[in-house]
């Protein structure tokens, strides 16, 4: 009898997951360089950073909103063409972006109406998109599977706006240009995809279908344990968006600093990532994800405290390393956890909370910065994080007591394994 290769072998071997691969990492550099583009463009246009902030706004928006149907929408019809539509609509969105900024149609309006468009196209892929991984590849090959999308992910997040940054010196259409090719190449793969999805039978869209992902996440301790694990130690843990007063004032730093403090966690997720896609997480999974987002309220703390631009670094470093391990766990148990019928639905609610929870963050910390200082509201963030660490902990001893990335039976009703 034949065994199976070993996982990164079977993965590099597996063309479905290769196309899936090559497909979303063509898409994330497309979309990171946009996002440079379409920033840098609104301000040479009006030269008001609250037009900045509507980048922002425009994209949250329908990400929000949308999420409760898109995810119905994944769960009742054929998953990859949703992904090819999306990414369609995504692409004529860009190409007009290319096409108006090289003829000089395109005013601060049609920007945002456009990236509106891409906001609206993105909220629908993306729980489409997430329940598809699990379709591609086996269960026991999923978490490596999932860290090598989020290590294409994250090398998206760091050589993106660069590249997108030096296109820009020929003008904001190259780099349009440049990502609606990317974006058709992604069409291109996902369209070509193997993929077998058999929907089921289409129930209307109700209050109870819509809301069907909310009510099985509450009946599941594990997937309820592990989305809230997220949102509150993201809503804590927010120090990012105060690095422009830590380099200034804290680490008297000039531009290159902050470049250097932002791109510190984006490292240390890259790196961690592609360990993860090579090591099997086989024992412990549990702790290890406890530990994980508790090493990063521990960096957080650090980070807080010091006064030294290069142990800053080092702190941001081990802070994106440790919630990559944490996110790759989270995001398998999720996904393991969850039958195929519902995945789009919980990958929605998921996103809900990812969205809320990352703009939440940079406001609290924000609110909390302007109150109490920059150093005092980091080191908030990061003890709740280790407090709310603990209160997990005892709050779902399943997830405590996990050891392995395999479905597990549920406690039974009434356990203590609940709020």
């Amino acid at each position: 009898m034949s065994s199976m290769p070993p996982a990164p072998v079977f993965l590099m071997r597996h063309r479905a997951f290769l196309q899936f691969w090559f497909a979303r990492n063509a898409s994330s550099f497309g979309f990171q360089m946009m996002s440079v583009a379409v920033g840098w463009q609104i301000y040479e246009i009006t030269g008001r950073a609250l037009d900045l902030g509507l980048i922002g706004l425009v994209q949250f928006v329908p990400s929000v909103l949308l999420a409760l149907p898109a995810g119905h929408v994944a769960d009742q019809f054929d998953r990859r063409r949703i992904v090819t539509l999306c990414q369609a609509i995504e692409w004529l969105a860009i190409a007009a972006l290319a096409v108006f900024s090289f003829t000089g149609h395109l005013n601060e309006a049609g920007i945002l109406a456009l990236v509106f468009v891409i906001g609206v196209g993105k909220a629908f892929e993306f729980p489409a998109l997430s329940a598809m991984l699990p379709a591609i590849v086996p269960a026991h090959v999923l978490p490596r599977a999932m860290a090598s999308t989020s290590a294409a992910g994250q090398a998206a997040m760091i050589a993106g706006p660069a590249l997108g940054g030096l296109l820009y010196i020929a003008g904001p259409a190259a780099v349009y240009g440049v990502s609606a090719a990317l974006y058709l190449v992604a069409f291109t793969l996902m369209s070509r995809l193997s993929y077998d999805h058999a929907p089921p039978r289409r129930e209307p869209a109700t209050l109870k279908t819509l809301f069907a992902g909310v009510h099985f996440i509450r009946r599941r301790p594990a997937v309820f344990g592990v989305i809230s694990l997220d949102l509150f130690a993201v809503l804590l843990g927010g120090a990012t968006a105060l690095l422009p007063i830590f380099a200034k004032d804290i680490l008297h730093t000039g531009p290159w600093g902050l470049g250097m403090l932002r791109g510190a966690p984006a490292v240390g997720a890259l790196l961690m990532s592609i360990w993860l896609s090579r090591h099997t997480l086989e024992r412990r999974v549990g702790p290890i994800m406890f530990a994980s987002v508790a090493g990063f309220g521990i960096a957080t703390l650090v980070f807080a405290l010091s006064t030294s631009l290069w142990l800053s670094i080092v702190a941001l470093f081990a802070l994106g390393a440790f919630d990559m391990v944490s996110m790759v766990i989270r995001g398998a148990l999720v996904q393991l956890e969850t039958p195929d019928d519902m995945r789009g639905r919980v990958s929605a609610v998921n996103a809900i909370f990812i969205n809320t929870s990352n703009q939440l963050g940079e406001f609290e910390s924000g609110i909390l910065a302007a109150a109490l200082g920059a150093v005092n509201a980091t080191l908030i963030g990061g003890i709740g994080t280790l407090v709310v660490v603990g209160l997990w902990m005892w709050w779902f001893p399943s997830l405590r007591h996990r050891q392995g990335l395999v479905s597990e039976p549920e406690p039974v009703e009434g356990a203590s394994d609940t709020i």
